[in-house]
């Protein structure tokens, strides 16, 4: 006798669910490290004083993180808002046009590939369950790990940003004054293309061309700050 045998739920956890917090954290620290390392870089392109660069690189660090938490919170409570003037107009058409939402949402899983009939008996069945959450996920594209958390991204990309800042000032702490440029750009180098390849790792890509575009962007950006410090200085 053959009979249908239910197997157990097998659970997976998807790296995408990562997506909210690894893109703020990483983006946080990289901007970090680049934009405190060029400013050393720059400063000391154009100052004698070893005093002048940490402060400036100290500057650089608490104003970058505050910009990041104030930018990231901005961004990402106008998504937030967005999403929830979604969801109220969806909440409302559901109640004064029942009967046009559930037809919508039949045709959103025609378009998918289902048989019109079953198509519409899903819709029927997943509006008697949750009508809300059904339009939520498959019309707005709503989802747990795409939701806008502002406070979370903000937190996290001051802090990320904040400990990828403290990298380079350390360097420049720890260098002789005359190398204090060239280890400060290359320390931060390769802090930057391991920071690369550990978001990759993380976010389960390769890592290899990552921590090369990080890097080589991150010299750029180093580069052209001390060349313009360099100009100032002679200017000055």
């Amino acid at each position: 006798m053959g009979r249908n045998v239910l197997h157990p739920l097998h659970r997976e956890t998807h790296l995408v669910a990562r997506i909210g917090w690894l893109r703020a954290a990483v983006l946080g620290a990289n901007d970090g490290i680049i934009s405190t390392a060029s400013l050393v870089a720059g400063v000391a392109a154009a100052a004698k004083s070893p005093s002048e660069i940490l402060v400036a690189g100290v500057a650089g660090l608490v104003a970058g993180a505050m910009s990041m938490a104030a930018g990231e919170y901005v961004s990402v409570a106008s998504q937030a808002d967005t999403e929830a003037a979604d969801a109220a107009r969806e909440r409302r058409e559901l109640a004064e046009q029942p009967e046009a939402e559930l037809a919508e949402l039949t045709r959103i899983y025609i378009d998918r590939g289902i048989d019109a009939d079953l198509a519409r008996q899903v819709a029927v069945q997943m509006t008697a369950r949750d009508a809300f959450a059904a339009h939520a996920r498959d019309e707005l594209g709503f989802s747990d790990h795409g939701v806008a958390r502002p406070v979370q991204a903000a937190l996290t990309s001051a802090v990320t940003f904040a400990a990828g800042a403290a990298i380079p000032l350390l360097l420049a702490l720890v260098s002789p004054s005359r190398s204090l440029v060239p280890v400060v750009t290359g320390g931060s180098l390769l802090f930057l293309a391991v920071l690369g390849a550990l978001g990759a790792k993380m976010g389960g890509a390769p890592a290899l061309k990552p921590a090369v575009r990080v890097t080589f962007w991150g010299a750029v950006a180093m580069g052209i700050t001390a060349a313009i410090g360099a100009m100032t200085g002679q200017v000055l």
